[in-house]
């Protein structure tokens, strides 16, 4: 041991043989002794989460020629839960501990972004209540079939009295009966009216169109959400490694040099130390608080350890021109259309108030209420028109209102794709950054590999700093992510 080494060169030099001094030296040689053995138990009060979420020293991307003593194996994939059929994610118990839930990127979106997420029914409903108004719409022009029954009994006679005043007699006419039993079946077509159905069933449409677009956003959002959090909890995890790292580097420091000098502690050393124990604590914290997240997101239980797999690098060939191109399928894009293609089908049916609504009618009655003047069942024929003469300048004021309306939504089309363009170009060069960035840093790590190779496993020098270059690795990975993302969704691709 190295402290006890020191005491031994020290009384064989015969300097400081005082019995004070030997026991200062034997209680050093004992504390390095459990320093060595276990450093974990110098913070017994500072145990580390065990939901951190990656696996210590499993996350460096794969150096050429080269194969990690730690390498994360492959994640399971789906299986047969031997219940009911259903997949489930599997865990191999010799890659992960039996508590602990491995799971990779793609599976965690598939979780948080399946059926039951509210978010992905809302985006369903509302497409279906566009779907079934818009064919709600089209059934009117069809013809509108009704019936009517009617059965009535008065109490008194509803005939009139005819009076033959030379005659001087009294006769009653029973014109309307007491008891009256009617059945009438009725079929009405409009005609005019129909050139107003098609203008509302391009506005039902067009509704349509915009749920469509808007459909996908909130499955994209979730997938987004989960992402990062994930990225999150890997960043969080490698930084905790890295505080460890530091803290016992700090401790060994502080050890060695008490062993040279006097044993009690400076101020110096005890702000070091305390430095190190709260970075420790903070980012132990924030592994917790970023692990129940990223539960709660995906619908597992509370307290369920995760072991998270590091995704692959992000890997696409976008270009400029053709992010342009798809830009006009740009959720945006499409509602500025359909909002001008409703714009216009408004003001036409505000023309259409100025023309009388024509419809003809048919229908079969069998009736005794007017047995005296009409027969017991007949049919009939014929059409019906309606029109107002005159309202006060109403109809001329909302022909004005939808027409500004609709040169309005027009020029907003054009307006949205030039600002949907450059949003478009803005995120691809965004992307680029952020992809030369994530390519540097997986090979500032696969460098880290190498030179760790030549060093020895243990040295506390090299662990802080390669847990901090793969933090910065997840960071930029996140962010090339992110960046691509944004583009996608301005591209509209699903």
């Amino acid at each position: 041991m190295f402290p006890l080494c020191i005491c031994a060169n020290m009384f064989q030099a015969g300097r400081r043989r005082s019995t004070v001094a030997m026991a200062v030296c034997l209680v050093f040689s004992g504390v390095a002794g459990a320093q060595d053995a276990q450093v974990s138990r110098s913070r017994a009060e500072l145990p580390l989460p065990a939901t951190a979420g990656v696996p210590r020293r499993a996350t460096f991307p794969s150096v050429p020629g080269a194969k990690p003593n730690n390498a994360v194996p492959p994640a399971g994939g789906f299986g047969n839960n031997g219940n009911n059929g259903g997949s489930s994610f599997a865990l191999n118990s010799g890659d992960a501990p039996a508590d602990v839930r491995r799971i990779t990127l793609d599976e965690a979106q598939q979780l948080a972004g399946g059926a039951s997420n509210p978010l992905v029914r809302l985006a369903e409903l509302q497409v279906r209540v566009a779907k079934e108004h818009r064919l709600g719409v089209q059934s009117l022009y069809f013809p509108n079939i009704s019936g009517q029954l009617e059965n009535l009994h008065f109490n008194k006679n509803t005939g009139p009295v005819l009076t033959l005043d030379r005659l001087g007699r009294i006769l009653p006419v029973d014109i309307i009966g007491k008891n009256q039993t009617a059945y009438n079946f009725s079929a009405v077509q409009p005609l005019t009216p129909l050139f107003a159905v098609h203008q509302l069933v391009k506005i039902a449409r067009a509704d349509e169109n915009i749920a469509r677009a808007k459909a996908g956003m909130p499955v994209a959002e979730t997938a987004g959400k989960v992402e990062k959090n994930y990225f999150d909890l890997l960043i969080a995890d490698r930084e905790l490694v890295s505080a460890e790292a530091d803290s016992k580097k700090i401790q060994m420091k502080w050890l060695s040099a008490s062993n040279s000098g006097a044993p009690s502690i400076s101020s110096e050393q005890l702000k070091d130390i305390n430095g190190a124990e709260k970075a420790v604590v903070l980012a132990s914290s924030k592994v917790k608080e970023l692990t129940a997240s990223l539960n709660e997101a995906l619908g597992l239980p509370a307290g369920t350890k995760l072991e998270l797999v590091p995704p692959e690098p992000l890997v696409e060939d976008t270009s400029l021109e053709e992010a342009v191109d798809t830009a006009a399928a740009n959720a945006a894009v499409v509602e500025a259309e359909q909002t001008a293609i409703k714009a216009r089908a408004g003001s036409t049916l505000s023309k259409m108030q100025y023309f009388p609504s024509v419809a003809i009618i048919g229908g079969y009655t069998n009736q005794n209420a007017l047995k005296v003047i009409l027969p017991r069942d007949f049919s009939y024929v014929g059409f019906m028109a309606t029109y107002t003469v005159f309202d006060f300048g109403k109809r001329e004021r909302g022909v004005k209102e939808s027409n500004a309306q609709a040169e309005m939504a027009e020029m907003a089309v054009p307006l949205t794709k030039a600002k949907v363009t450059a949003e478009v170009k803005s995120s691809y060069f965004e992307l680029e950054r952020s992809r030369k960035l994530s390519q540097l840093a997986r090979r500032m790590v696969s460098a880290g590999q190498v030179v760790e190779a030549s060093f020895q496993s243990d040295n506390p020098e090299v662990e802080p700093e390669q847990a901090k270059m793969e933090a910065d690795m997840f960071r930029s990975e996140l962010e090339y992510r992110q960046a691509y993302a944004r583009l996608k969704s301005l591209m509209d691709r699903k």
